[in-house]
């Protein structure tokens, strides 16, 4: 079981501040790395991986220094965003290549054993180069895979693959997180990163906006009101005692039932039933129509 640990790191380039003061633990399970284009993230992944200096701050693996420490690639697999295969070797012999650079004892069985996790033999022969968009990202996977690491660090894995890839890829992710791995893969992509990760880390212009599972970040924001979505036996009774009550900013009646805005989320939630049950009125539905990482992301990136 690897963690992360990332320290009060910073970099820039010039004048140009990419990554700004930050500090968080990636351990093992999925963790979704979460930003706009721009925002760092890209830059996060390299330090980490013990490819790029911090230009402040320090980050370890298992306690252990990563920049200028090269036993820590024996732990580690990264996927770079940007191309890093040979176009002219096959997708074979291009992770041949990856295994005896690792200095593997089998680099033919290791090489055999990454294609077939990401279940590319079909094109294991033939040039690199001709391969589509997402089967570049599924060799590049094989290529992190090939020294069966505890740490993998995916940077935008799924761009370029169509939606069966982008399944087998969200399965395997999930399967190596099981054997206890230690993924992290970043995106701007609000969809996958909500269907993938059990943890998050939003990064907003090189900043750290917010860590945590996203509907517990949702919940943190006590300056903006909660949305929810009622129906009911008897809305207009229930919006009556609603406003009555005093625990919600707004009250809307619409075709589909009540919406509801609250400032406290806490409360309203425990407090709905009980007004309910007072005036005889039955709960058909009650649900937050907010909650999604997007109602999350654009709040973070709005601040």
């Amino acid at each position: 079981m690897s963690v992360i640990q990332i320290e009060d790191v910073s970099r820039w380039y010039g004048n140009v501040v990419a990554v700004n003061g930050i500090t968080m633990t990636v351990g093992p399970g999925v963790t979704g790395l979460l930003g706009p284009n721009g925002a760092g993230k890209s830059t996060l992944i390299h330090m980490m991986g013990g490819f790029l200096e911090p230009s402040s701050g320090g980050l370890t693996l298992d306690g252990k220094p990563i920049w200028r420490n090269p036993s820590v690639y024996r732990h580690v697999g990264l996927v770079p965003e940007r191309e890093s295969a040979y176009d002219f070797l096959t997708g074979e012999q291009f992770i041949v290549s990856m295994a005896k650079l690792h200095g593997l004892a089998d680099p033919g069985a290791a090489a055999r054993r990454a294609i077939g996790r990401v279940e590319m033999e079909y094109a294991a022969g033939r040039p690199v180069g001709t391969y589509s968009k997402g089967m570049k990202q599924r060799i590049k996977m094989a290529s992190a895979l090939v020294h069966d690491p505890a740490v993998l660090l995916l940077d935008e894995p799924f761009n370029g693959m169509d939606p069966r890839q982008r399944l087998q890829l969200m399965d395997l992710i999930r399967q190596m997180a099981a054997e206890g791995r230690t993924i992290l893969f970043s995106s701007h992509i609000l969809e996958e990163v909500e269907r993938l990760a059990t943890h998050i880390e939003v990064i907003v212009s090189g900043r750290h906006a917010a860590s945590g599972d996203f509907r517990e970040i949702r919940r943190l924001m006590t300056d903006r009101p909660h949305l929810f979505a009622l129906r009911s036996s008897d809305d207009r009774a229930l919006a009556a005692a609603i406003i009555a009550d005093g625990s919600a900013r707004a009250v809307r009646l619409t075709d589909q039932g009540l919406e509801v805005e609250t400032t406290d989320f806490a409360r309203f939630t425990r407090l709905i039933p009980q007004l309910a049950k007072k005036a005889e009125i039955r709960l058909w539905e009650l649900s937050p129509s907010d909650e999604s990482l997007e109602s999350v992301f654009s709040y973070l990136v709005g601040k």
